[in-house]
């Protein structure tokens, strides 16, 4: 078979490798159920007759008629159907099957990448009796493209491909279908005098149900500023939504995939509930993994990223060579990860934390908030390796600006937490108890806002209120101890966890 791939509907077939790609999924084909779709996508949406189909999938074999009835039906239930309820394959009575589209011309759509989401952000509509408000509108359209094109865990189509269906009517299901994307961005512009409205949605392609919506107000005194800051917010808030939406669709469509992109996925979710047993969870579905992908640069990462937080937190050990793992990994990772910030900001941590290589560290990390600065976890940790590293008043610049990016992601506990750890060190404790308070609010599970919240009550001499939190750390962390906690974290100023420390001390941690 011919090794170039096809483009039908929002479907990526490659003949070479027998693989059936459509957004974010890659489907392994059968030889048969290959060359039969083959002989489909040949016929450029014209019927193909069954005695031409049993032949192409069996040749030179005699078989009945309901082999191929068998294929055609698996085939089916694997594709799906459209957005108006019609099957991909269709029966032509008394003559045989054809294709419900026809393979796109080369160069058309861009097919769907991998095993990654497709993201297509429609032209927005100009509400306005201004016309010239199209340019605005083109331009904010722009600048979302470009932003969201730095993350590497969806593909967002290019605005050549979106702007060509300016003309159309927006059907987002067709859309969809048309561009092969897994997600749309729509929105409209109203402008009145100097004053601007841009209403942005993100929705599921296949049955156009709302991710997301948001509404940014604003005039054109500084209309540069303006479309920045949607970009930036539209991006930041974006990737939460795109992301949660995929670990639903992985954990409901393939809970037994062990693909790297399902790994990624079902590893962030259980990492991210910030336990110890959650954690070992994950630890091994990447260990399991790896085994079928060990040069993975994501798995790797997230192999790391679970070794160090557990360093980090003074959790029991899950084996005795925990550290020269995690460090491995790390290593790994970087190796190939093409720079991907997603990528190297967790590796870069690791080197930091776990290996105390704080110029490594850092500028792994840094080289990550360069590739990207409108991921929130990204600018999460350039925030928290440079309180532990670095300037602290640059730390609470790049905490706060985390925060602005992500005000609903969950990501933004470290940033809180962080914020917090540097009112601590500070002896602002009264900030500190603010910020933590924060913290606990959107993770009750994460350690560290504990230790922020017992040694800020301490040291104001609140003993009941730090015994309280003490408490309650103790029950999400089990055998807490002062010296497994100091044992986790930098020591570039050692003052600066020293500090904690004692405030933990005076509680009662021993």
């Amino acid at each position: 078979m011919a090794d170039a791939q096809i483009r039908f509907g929002p479907f990526l077939f490659d003949p070479g490798r027998m693989t059936l790609a459509r957004g974010g999924e890659v489907t392994q084909l059968g030889n048969r159920a290959a060359l039969l779709l083959k002989c489909l996508v040949d016929a450029g949406g014209g019927t193909v007759a069954k005695d031409a189909l049993i032949n192409a999938a069996w040749p030179g074999v005699a078989v009945e008629d309901g082999n191929l009835t068998v294929q055609i039906a698996g085939m089916r239930k694997l594709l799906g159907q459209d957005g108006e309820g019609r099957d991909w394959i269709v029966t032509v009575p008394r003559e045989g099957y054809r294709l419900l589209a026809a393979p796109a011309a080369d160069g058309a759509v861009p097919a769907p990448g991998g095993a990654m989401p497709v993201l297509a952000i429609l032209p927005f509509r100009n509400l306005s009796r201004d016309a010239d408000a199209d340019y605005f509108a083109d331009g904010v359209v722009t600048d979302i493209i470009t932003a969201l094109s730095r993350f590497r865990s969806f593909r967002v189509l290019s605005r050549n491909t979106v702007f060509a269906r300016r003309s159309q009517d927006v059907d987002i299901r067709q859309a969809a279908s048309d561009l092969g994307a897994d997600y749309l961005v729509e929105g409209d512009i109203r402008r009145a005098g100097d004053r601007l409205r841009i209403s942005v949605r993100l929705v599921q392609g296949h049955d156009e149900f709302t991710l997301w919506a948001e509404r940014f107000d604003g005039t054109l005194d500084d209309v540069f500023a303006f479309q920045d800051q949607i970009a930036e917010a539209v991006a930041s808030r974006l990737k939460p939504a795109l992301e949660q939406a995929e670990t639903m669709r992985s954990l409901r469509d393939r809970p037994k995939s062990f693909a790297a992109y399902d790994v990624y996925l079902r590893a962030l979710s259980l990492i991210g509930g910030e336990s110890a047993e959650a954690n070992v969870k994950a630890h091994g579905l990447l260990l399991r993994a790896l085994e079928l992908e060990p040069d993975n640069a994501s798995i790797l990462a997230h192999a790391a990223w679970a070794l160090e937080h557990r360093n980090a937190m003074g959790w029991p050990p899950i084996g005795p060579d925990d550290q020269a793992r995690c460090l491995d990994y790390a290593r790994r990772a970087l190796e190939h990860c093409a720079g991907d910030p997603r990528i190297m900001a967790p590796c870069g941590m690791a080197l930091l934390q776990t290996g105390k290589d704080y110029v490594g560290g850092m500028q792994v990390i840094e080289a990550a908030a360069a590739a990207n600065p409108n991921d929130v976890y990204v600018m999460c940790v350039l925030g928290v390796s440079t309180m532990h590293c670095g300037n602290l008043d640059e730390a609470v610049l790049h905490l706060e600006r985390a925060m602005r990016l992500g005000p609903q992601d969950p990501d933004r506990r470290f940033a809180m937490t962080g914020i917090a750890h540097i009112a601590v060190i500070r002896g602002d404790y009264e900030q500190a108890l603010y910020w933590a308070g924060r913290s606990l609010s959107v993770n009750a599970r994460f350690d560290a806002t504990y230790w922020m919240l017992i040694a800020a009550n301490a040291y104001l001499g609140r003993m009941e209120e730090a015994k309280l939190y003490l408490d309650r750390l103790r029950e999400i962390a089990p055998g807490v101890s002062l010296a497994r906690i100091r044992a986790g974290q930098p020591d570039r100023y050692p003052e600066r966890i020293d500090t904690v420390l004692e405030g933990l001390r005076r509680a009662g941690m021993q």
